[in-house]
């Protein structure tokens, strides 16, 4: 499997105040749709932030609510579904068109934490 390239998600209830605080910590700016923000750095997103409006913040360490998640790009989305399967991982969600440009499942790893392949 070849991963095209990965990005952190923050689920967030105010997606605004969420995207100006990761773009003032890593020097980027906010690429907006209704309810996605990326981060961009050089023209690359290096975070993203989805509009989660239940959202309620861990009481850390011991939080339970789904906090992040990884998005990961494959090229071929056969093979990379056969790979992380072959790994363990469960399949929580088939394809789902997130916007225009970009479809994707969404997995659990062994331990139950979230993650979608792309393309």
């Amino acid at each position: 499997m070849q991963i095209k390239h990965h990005l952190v998600v923050f689920d967030a209830a105010d997606l605004d105040a969420e995207s100006r605080f990761w773009a003032g910590v890593v020097g980027g700016t906010i690429e907006a749709d209704d309810d996605w923000h990326e981060v961009v750095v050089d023209g690359k997103p290096v975070v993203a932030v989805q509009l989660a409006p239940d959202h309620v913040p861990p009481d850390w360490p011991d939080g339970t609510p789904q906090q992040i998640h990884l998005d990961l790009w494959v090229d071929d989305i056969s093979e990379a579904h056969e790979h992380v399967m072959a790994l363990g991982a469960r399949l929580l969600k088939g394809a789902t068109n997130g916007n225009a440009a970009d479809t994707f499942q969404v997995y659990a790893d062994p331990a139950g934490h979230p993650f979608c392949l792309c393309w």
